[in-house]
Parts: structure tokens; sequence; C-alpha cells
């Protein structure tokens, strides 16, 4: 993986001017993108924009109009089946965006009583997972993901931690045995990432369904488990959907909510920093601070409107996907007295409505307990290149950094392997922490041998903790 700005697949030329028609996947929009809504709530609530190339949609940029249309599904719906230009063929099917926003039979997608059916087995479920368990769960996993760097004395704490972390703790969560755990992990980093996304997303359907089909014959203590077991009678592609839905919505928003967080603690920790923001932040504080002004999901929760709407002077037509702006509503001018005090109530990182996010609370635990711990692990870190240098990655959805690389005084590893095959060490370049260990040259062997498979990164994680 490339983690250059200029090789991402979300690439477009600069200068697309918001009265026109702007392009929300540039390293432009991504380098600047607060520039992009003040200039857009300046023409009214919405803007049009484009999410890929050949992907057209309206973008809410104000928080009452945000409101609006989150609040009210009987005119916005959430059936992405809805959308007619996909309908008519009009968006190319390998387009980076679509598995954010094609149908699929989960809480995200679906209105009235079978979006409540899905939701009151997700809720109920997640209800089930025990805070300290999961706080312990992440401690553990954020201890191995430490011990792959720690004596280096150099890490790429996005790449290497926050990206990881979130990913192997739905592995833990689902109870995913060692092989479908890699797979999945490899498979939901491909979508995030944009790389093969029709590849990645029939890995992702396959080792979910698998998973699924283990825990009807096998069940345990986990939210698979959980969900099979639900009242709601969920089918098995209901329940690889929800499955999806559940990563979808945890892995890359921890990942940039735990990222995010880190570079603003650590901004003020730099020799002659102007910025001192950081410096002895709390580590609650610092997650207001995120979700307020670098929300991890930017722009999402696309609506249909059933009908064509006017919504403050601009017509929104039917069946065209509408998005909410998170980023622009949480910096509408008109909420300066909330901003100034980070009320926890008036932002709309966790969006509002019959679809507000029903993880709220394991996902603050998740990035609170993550963040504590590398800095209590490493108590030295310090940001290895100046904070206004860091790079944002492409893309119409998140806001994320390209990598996060940090220096430190290196520390002997606490736990070993007992010789279990490793993940490859991500290189000084930045190279793909999701590649397993490169393969050994070549020795002589007696024919009837098979060469060993690869371990993931999950199957390397279960030798260490035998979990």
């Amino acid at each position: 993986m490339d983690p250059s700005p200029t090789s991402h697949p979300y690439d477009a030329p600069t200068g697309c001017p918001v009265q026109h028609q702007a392009s929300l996947y540039g390293p432009e929009f991504a380098a600047d993108p607060h520039r992009f809504y003040d200039e857009a709530r300046t023409h009214g609530p919405a803007a049009p924009i484009e999410l890929a190339p050949g992907v057209d949609a309206t973008l809410i940029v104000q928080h009452e109009a945000a409101l609006r249309v989150l609040q009210n599904p009987s005119l916005f719906a959430r059936d992405s089946r809805r959308w007619a230009a996909l309908r008519e063929g009009e968006v190319p099917m390998d387009s980076p965006v679509l598995p954010m926003m094609v149908y699929r039979p989960n809480c995200l997608f679906t209105d009235g009583a079978e979006h409540l059916r899905l939701r009151k087995a997700v809720t109920e479920s997640l209800a089930r997972l025990n805070s300290s368990r999961l706080s312990r769960d992440v401690e553990r996993i954020a201890d191995y993901l430490i011990d792959q760097f720690s004596e280096r004395g150099t890490a790429d704490l996005l790449n290497e931690y926050a990206k990881l972390l979130p990913l192997l703790l739905f592995n833990q969560i689902f109870g995913c045995p060692g092989d479908i755990g890699d797979r999945l992990t490899r498979s939901m980093s491909a979508i995030f990432d944009g790389e093969d996304v029709l590849r990645a997303n029939a890995e992702l359907t396959e080792c979910l369904m698998e998973l699924v089909s283990i825990k009807r014959r096998q069940p345990g203590e986990d939210v698979t488990s959980w969900l099979i077991q639900h009242p709601a009678g969920l089918r098995d592609e209901e329940l690889k959907d929800q499955l999806v839905m559940l990563m979808g919505a945890g892995v890359e928003p921890e990942r940039n909510l735990i990222g995010n967080a880190l570079l603003l603690m650590l901004s003020g920790r730099q020799p002659g920093a102007s910025d001192r923001r950081g410096s002895g932040m709390l580590v609650e504080d610092a997650l207001d601070d995120v979700l307020w002004n670098n929300p991890p999901i930017a722009n999402y929760a696309t609506h249909f409107p059933v009908r064509d709407i006017e919504l403050n002077g601009t017509t929104l037509k039917a069946d065209t996907p509408v998005l909410i702006s998170f980023a622009a509503a949480n910096s509408d001018p008109h909420l300066t007295d909330a901003r100034q005090t980070l009320s926890k109530g008036a932002h709309l990182a966790w969006g509002a409505g019959p679809h507000v996010c029903p993880a709220k609370s394991p996902a603050t635990l998740i990035a609170l307990t993550a963040v504590e711990k590398i800095l209590n692990a490493v108590p030295d870190l310090a940001l290895a290149v100046p904070a206004a240098g860091m790079a944002w990655r492409p893309g119409p959805f998140h806001r994320a950094l390209v990598a996060l690389p940090v220096r430190f005084t290196p520390t002997p590893a606490r736990r070993t392997t007992g010789g279990a095959p490793q993940p490859a060490a991500v290189s000084a370049q930045l190279s793909d922490p999701y590649r397993t260990a490169a393969p050994a040259a070549a020795t002589p062997r007696h024919s009837a041998e098979q060469p060993k498979k690869q371990k993931g990164w999950w199957s390397s994680f279960l030798d260490v903790f035998r979990v």
C-alpha cells in the first residue's frame, strides 16, 4: 500500500470550484475540507458534489438543515434501492464508494418496521457486551500491537495501531476463528482503502457467511451468536449484513477517532510548537474536540428524498443521494456558543434521529482505552514530523490521516510468541501493515511437503494470547 495521497484511488484534479459541482475525493479537499464547507454555506444549506468519478450527490452543510433530514424518515428514506442513477446504470459498478452506499438488508439501509426489527436485534446484542471485558480486550490487543514496534523507537500510530486495533477487536467481538479473522481483516481494510473493492467485498461476504454457519452450529459468548439467538429471527443474509454494518460503522470511525485524538494530544509535544493545545489535555477532552472539529466520519448518512423537497430554498430531487456533512454541521457559525464549550449534546458526530449511532458508549470506551494505553505504555511519544505537515487521506466520507509517524525511546517487547509466525513489521517507509509475513527464501524440501500457510494479524494474535 502506498500511503501517498497522489496514488490513492480517490485522486482527482485539483481546483474544483464549489459554486459548481465540487469533488470530495481529491487531495485538495482532503487537505482543507473546512474551506469547502465555509464556501458551500454561503450558497445555502446544501451543495452539489461528486463523491467519486460519475457519482453525483448533494451535501447538507448547515446544522438546522441536517437535523431536518436526519429526523424526518417519512420524507428522507435510507433505502438506496431508490437511487435513480444507480438503477439506470449511470453509476460505475466498480466505483470505490459503492460498498458504502449500495443497499444491504441492515440497519443503515432500511426504514420503518424493517429498520426497527433489525436495529432492535443489533442494539440488544450490543447491550450484552460487558464494559470491563471490552476494556480488557482493547488493552490486550493494544499490548500486542505495541510489542510489534516498541523495540524500534519509531512507529506509524495510524497504520500500526489505530487502524489495526479496531479490526482485531471486532474479530474478538464477533468470535472469529483465526483464518476467518485474517480474511475479515484483509477484506475490510481493502474496502475502506478503495483497493479492488469488488474482490474485497466478495471475500468479506464469503468469510462472514462461513462465520455465521459456524456460530449456528457452535454458538459462543459473542455478538455473532447473540444476533443468531435474537427473537428477530435473522436470516443468514441478514446476519451477514448486520455484521458488515457493525464493522463498517465501527472500524473506520474508531481508527480515525483514535488517530485524530492522538495527533491532537501529541501536537503540543513538539519542540518549539506554537500550538500547545494538546499538551496536558485530558483524553476525554481530546475525543470531544475531535468529534467537534475533525469527526471521524465527516460526510455520510445517505438519504433519498421520497419526492422533490424544498429545503430552505434548495430543491432536493427525489431518489437522488443526499449526504449529511457532520463536519460542516458542527462548524456551522450558528453553533458558536455550543462550540465554545464543546457541548457534547450539540455536535452531530454520532448522527441524530432514528438512525443515531447505537454504539456510542462502547465506541467511546474503545477509543478512550486505546489512547490512554499507548500514552501510558510509551510516555515519551513525540511526533516525528510537524503536525501541520501531516497528510490526510483522500475520500469523501472520512476525516482520516494517511499516517501518524512518531518517535520514542525503544523498550523491549513484553511478550513473545513462542515461535509463532509473525506478520511482517511495517517498515520505515510505511509499507502495508496488513500483509502477512514475507515468504522465506526457497529451501529444498521433499515433494510431499506442502508450504506452510502464512499467518495474518488475527492468527498471530491468537497464537500469543490463546483466546
